[in-house]
């Protein structure tokens, strides 16, 4: 009996398609960029006040974007100093707010030195086992007129429930962490082989860590395959940054993390307002409140 249980995922699984159904929402482009600050201190006071403020004004405008906002952050440690997080509704929009920054007199003084370009993405494990099982059960070919059809009905139903979560606004939360991570595919533990059912399961139990966590930080997964040089995106948002530590140290006991995870460089940064980019840049940003547990 038990030897027919453990034969049955692997057999479920060679009847549907291995990739899971996944819905897209906002663009997603981050920005890290380094102040050349000699260059910077070499301004009058009064040209460095007219910069500063030319570049609120945009920023300001990006804050209230109804069609995606932006955010900037003034990051931690060396990897830069700033960090603009964009969201917008598509790749073609990115790309003018891209556009707008660089033709601001501040980006003469801004260094880029890397940046990430991905989607906010939802995969659909359950959805996806279900409806591939419901074809299969009554005879669907795959990858026919009606299964294709089917799945586009899945998916708009699955998008326009999560609308919320495909085009959040920006996380008022006063602090970030950014990071970008894969899949293993190595040798002897390789993601992409496993049954899709096995995938569900261990995604299943990694999230119940990340509920744990709710309303003490904001998630957003965004998906960055053929985008970037990394699989996926993770944006966490908190008020307090020792929750960044608490998270992704108790995920790493998950067996989908401790296996089969890898991760890239971390970016941590405080949320700069566009209406302090002036103090941000020509003196010193307003401390926080300590936090109090």
């Amino acid at each position: 009996m038990s030897a027919s249980r453990t034969v049955r995922p692997q057999a479920a699984s060679a009847e549907i398609p291995a990739v899971p159904l996944t819905i897209e929402g906002y663009s997603v482009l981050h920005q890290m960029m380094r102040v050349r600050w000699s260059a910077w201190r070499a301004l009058s006071d009064c040209e460095r006040s007219e910069i500063a403020d030319e570049t609120g004004i945009l920023l300001g405008r990006m804050e209230q974007n109804s069609a995606g906002q932006s955010a900037l952050f003034s990051l931690l440690g060396h990897k830069g100093d700033l960090m603009l997080v964009h969201f917008r509704e598509s790749f073609d929009q990115l790309n003018q707010a891209e556009l707008q920054l660089a033709q601001l007199r501040l980006h003469d003084y801004l260094e880029p030195t890397t940046s990430y370009l991905s989607i906010i993405e939802l995969g659909l494990y359950e959805s996806t086992i279900k409806t591939y099982r419901s074809l299969a059960d009554r005879g669907v070919e795959p990858y026919s007129e009606e299964w294709k059809r089917e799945i586009e009905e899945t998916v708009a139903r699955q998008k326009e429930a999560m609308h919320s979560r495909l085009f959040p606004a920006m996380p008022p939360q006063r602090y970030i962490c950014f990071y970008p991570m894969d899949r293993r595919r190595g040798e002897e533990k390789n993601w992409y082989t496993l049954p899709i059912e096995e995938r569900q399961r261990q995604m299943n139990e990694h999230g119940i860590v990340g509920r744990r966590y709710a309303g003490e930080v904001k998630q957003i997964i965004t998906g960055s395959i053929g985008f970037d040089d990394w699989e996926w995106g993770v944006d966490l948002f908190a008020d307090d940054p020792i929750i960044f530590k608490k998270l992704i140290y108790e995920m790493r006991f998950d067996e989908v993390s401790a296996v089969y995870a890898l991760f890239g460089h971390f970016y941590v940064g405080v949320r700069c307002p566009a209406a302090a980019l002036g103090k941000l840049l020509i003196g010193a940003m307003p401390a926080a409140e300590p936090h109090k547990a």
